[in-house]
């Protein structure tokens, strides 16, 4: 049997409020309800989907995964491999096979079912998947306001499994009710009655009776029902009555929470309805996009290893609210900023990145041989430039070092600086150096921190961040991020 062995979620610390967006545009006759997740002016779909596969990979060991499947519908990138970059992040194995799913709000399903298909075949014996996106609706229009950002992560195995997959079920269907152009920026849909009666809501139906009547099942057989939403949240409901899923049943979308995340909307309902589950459980788990495919879980005796965490509960609870919409508009780069009156960066040397990938990914620093003391080889906060460590700055032996990896490693703000000239979508730009616990220290920019709580002695962890974007190359590094802040 073949199923999840454990799962990850990210939601961006950052949200904002339908209101405040109505408020900035008045073309709408209401704001709609609650409020939607933000990602930060420094994250995207590879950085989210890094956040939620470094989540699902607590207590596993990161060399005994066998392939790694990222799925977003806006990579940073049209031609390169985004898995492969997030694969060095969270310090995979050299020899694993990674792809890219996109194209489709199901992508991650479509992963889903592709690497269960390996596990299966024996190709692989433990797949990550990763589905994550950081979509952006036009200024003004409903999109803006129902989109959400957020990312989820799902091990796959055979072994200590934690839900069986049970049964299978897909529909493919033409439809072109949504869509993203290679020239758009913005998402466009077509007229919605259209798009939500005659697409999402027939094929989810004819999916999840065609996964019941395929099993031999009732709507009865199942704890609990997980499927995504459209924009329009009432179709979500009115889908559940035409089944006869119970309240109890269905699973909450959040969708006044944190919006329409997707290709992580269903995966990451799918993690809050297994936080909440008891071994024999099952759940009847679905996502649409150009069809739909609908999965049969049973939970096992092993949820009971990882249910715990509260994961999705403790970062839905974790969060800062946005007051300033132009500081969203800012973050997107939707507005043009003046330009800070400080020297261009330095061109990307694809070289030296090629070179010091282990360092500037995967956060790896050295530990001397000699005396034990770890250290960093400190990479240029704006520059993707290293220059590898040789002599120890304790004992001074040279070259007698070992690989140590420094990004799992909490630490305290030993000094920090906030520049408010520098170049920043954030301003002002924070600097702090970082005491490691177990030794080591070195100098990153922080996040996700309000500027007036930084100190000394403030407890920090690592995150991996997009730390600018220069000639078409997305320069990615980590950051400091407070201790409160890192779910």
């Amino acid at each position: 049997m073949v199923g999840i062995r454990s799962y990850g979620v990210y939601i961006p610390y950052y949200r904002m409020s339908r209101a405040e967006i109505f408020n900035a545009w008045l073309t709408m006759p209401s704001p709609m309800k609650g409020e939607r997740s933000v990602a930060n002016f420094d994250e995207d779909s590879l950085t989210m989907a890094v956040a939620a596969g470094i989540d699902c990979l607590t207590g596993f060991k990161r060399k005994d995964v066998n392939a790694l499947y990222a799925c977003s519908t806006t990579f940073p990138y049209r031609e390169k491999l985004s898995a492969a970059t997030a694969a060095a992040a969270l310090d995979l194995s050299g020899s694993i096979r990674t792809a890219d799913f996109a194209n489709s709000l199901r992508c991650a399903t479509i992963g889903l079912s592709s690497a269960l298909d390996a596990v299966e075949a024996g190709s692989a014996e433990t797949v990550l998947l990763t589905a994550s996106d950081c979509r952006l609706g036009a200024p003004g229009g409903e999109f803006e306001q129902s989109i959400g950002d957020g990312g989820v992560a799902f091990l796959l195995g055979k072994e200590e499994l934690i839900a069986e997959v049970e049964g299978r079920y897909t529909i493919t269907d033409e439809f072109c009710g949504m869509w993203r152009s290679h020239e758009d920026t913005f998402i466009r849909m077509w007229e919605d009655r259209m798009v939500h009666d005659e697409g999402y809501s027939k094929i989810m139906e004819r999916a999840l009776r065609g996964a019941l009547e395929k099993a031999g099942l009732t709507m009865d057989s199942f704890a609990r029902v997980v499927y995504d939403a459209p924009a329009d949240i009432r179709r979500h409901a009115l889908l559940a009555r035409k089944l006869d899923i119970g309240k109890e049943q269905l699973q909450s979308s959040f969708f006044e929470q944190i919006g329409n995340t997707g290709t992580a909307m269903a995966g990451m309902m799918l993690v809050a309805a297994l936080e909440e589950a008891k071994a024999g459980d099952r759940i009847l788990f679905a996502s649409y996009g150009n069809g739909a495919d609908v999965f049969i879980l049973r939970v096992t005796d092993g949820i009971s290893k990882v249910r715990n965490r509260g994961t999705f509960v403790r970062q839905l609870n974790n969060k800062k609210m946005i007051y300033n919409y132009p500081a969203y508009l800012r973050w997107r780069n939707i507005v043009a900023m003046e330009k800070a009156k400080r020297p261009d960066l330095q061109p990307t040397s694809i070289s030296n990145l090629r070179r010091n990938a282990k360092i500037l990914l995967s956060l790896y620093g050295v530990k001397c041989r000699k005396c034990g003391t770890p250290q960093y080889t400190q990479a240029g906060l704006l520059s993707s430039y290293v220059m590898p460590q040789r002599i120890c700055v304790e004992c001074g032996a040279k070259d007698q070092f070992d690989d140590y990896p420094f990004y799992d490693k909490r630490g305290t703000i030993y000094s920090y600086t906030k520049d408010n000239l520098a170049a920043s979508l954030d301003p002002p730009l924070t600097v702090a150096i970082v005491d490691f616990e177990g030794g080591g220290r070195a100098a990153f920019e922080m996040t996700d921190r309000d500027p007036r709580e930084v100190k000394v002695g403030m407890p920090v962890a690592l995150t991996f961040r997009k730390l600018f974007y220069e000639r078409g190359i997305h320069n990615y590094y980590w950051k400091a991020i407070p201790i409160s802040r890192k779910s």
